[in-house]
Order: C-alpha cells, then structure tokens, then sequence
C-alpha cells in the first residue's frame, strides 16, 4: 500500500509517498504563498523520484491544520481531488502532532512533555500538548489544539514545567524565544522541526491506513481554530439598485 502525504499547513509546503519500508520520495519547499503553484509539481516529482506511477497510489493522506487558511485550502481541496481522481481512500493528521511525532522520533525527550506550536499570525500561535513517543504509533494528546497569544501561555507552561518538563517545537515557539528560552524546565527544540514534513504525515498515518481506517472524503475539514482574516462586511458593501 503506497500512501501519497500532502503537506500545506503552513508557509513549507511538500508531498511524499512511502509504503511498508518507509519513506521512499519527499519534496519539500518554503516559499510563501506558492501553495497552489507548488503543490502539483510537487506530487508530479514525488511520484516520478518513486519511480511509480500515480495509480499506484492506494491512499491520499493530508495535513488538516491547524495553519495557515490559504495553505490548508489548497492542501485539503489537492488530496481531496486527487483521492476522488484515483478512487482511494483518505486518512489525515493534524500539524501540531505532525511535529511532535517528529520531534518524539529524532530526540530523546525522557520524561518530558512536547509542546507544539505553530505560527498562526495576528502575533498569535496555534499549540497543543503530546506525551513524547514514537511517531510510528498515534501521539497522545495531553492538550487539545487551540490558539492563543504567546505572553498568554509563558507562566502557564513554567507552572507545568514544575511538574513535568517541556520540549517547545515549531516555529510558533522559535519566533518567541525571548518568551519561552528562559523559562525553567522548558526547552525549545532545534530549528529543523519548525515545520510540519509530508515525511512524517506518511509515516505517522500509516498504521491507520494499514487497519483500514479511513476517511471519506467529506469528513476532511480543515482545523481553522478561529475566523478568517478576510471577511465580507455587508454594511459597507455598495448596494446595487435592481
């Protein structure tokens, strides 16, 4: 079973397909708001470095968010086409357990806990908690996602970090560093895991798509958290007279 992984959540877009043995073709770029041009070039290259074809996909996984709007349209509405194209089924994750499975894999966390967090703009930042493990099975989510301001959530996370230890991962805790570096018993994690990866979502999905849990294609929903920075403001929208 070959599972083709799409990843838009965020300003890294990429795609990667991988099977029983693993990871075997990745692309990966970051190039803000290039999502819809990135994205088919992208499946295009995965699958010819796989040396496959494109129906030899059995499964279309996608990063559901939280992220970026634009991203996650693109993403969901890519996987979604192409899962209907190919006739296959879905399965998905979301970006914040997408790094803890990553930064879980790579690092030795010990006892402590990760804490995710994404860049959400408007200075806020999408975060949840995972229990530190193996991204080759489904994290454990000690915290719900949710967005917040980051000022908000500094004296929370030493208060936790009496208790348990913290690894901080993403980009959302790098472009804070000042809030969160100082703080005892909380560590931020190397740059290399700021983004989410294709890579992981493969990884990660796949005992999932190997017991046969799937998704049907309407029950993919972007995770957006909040209201979108664009909205209609009908009362100074100019009247058209019939």
């Amino acid at each position: 079973m070959l599972i083709l992984g799409i990843e838009s959540a965020t300003s890294s877009v990429g795609c990667a397909i991988g099977g029983p043995d693993g990871v075997i073709a990745s692309v990966h770029t970051s190039r803000p708001r290039y999502h819809a041009e990135s994205l088919a070039p992208q499946i295009a290259s995965v699958v010819e470095q796989a040396g496959i074809s494109i129906g030899d996909v059995g499964v279309v996984a996608v990063d559901v968010g939280p992220g970026l709007f634009t991203g996650l349209r693109v993403g969901i509405t890519t996987a979604i086409s192409v899962a209907f194209a190919l006739r296959v089924p879905m399965v998905a994750a979301n970006s914040l357990e997408l790094l803890a499975a990553a930064v879980s894999s790579s690092v030795d966390t010990g006892d402590r806990d990760i804490h995710a967090m994404i860049d959400a703009r408007r200075g806020e930042v999408f975060h949840a908690r995972y229990l530190g493990q193996s991204e080759s099975q489904s994290s454990d989510c000690l915290m719900e996602p949710a967005v917040a301001l980051p000022e908000e959530l500094a004296r929370p996370l030493e208060a936790d970090a009496e208790r348990r230890e913290l690894l901080l991962v993403g980009d959302g805790a790098r472009q804070h560093l000042e809030l969160f570096d100082g703080l005892a018993g909380v560590e931020v994690a190397l740059e290399q895991f700021d983004n989410p990866s294709a890579s992981t979502l493969v990884r990660l999905v796949r005992p999932a798509a190997e017991r046969g849990e799937f998704l049907a294609s309407t029950e993919i929903k972007p995770l957006y958290l909040r209201d979108p920075d664009a909205k209609p403001n009908w009362n100074t929208a100019p009247k058209v007279e019939p």
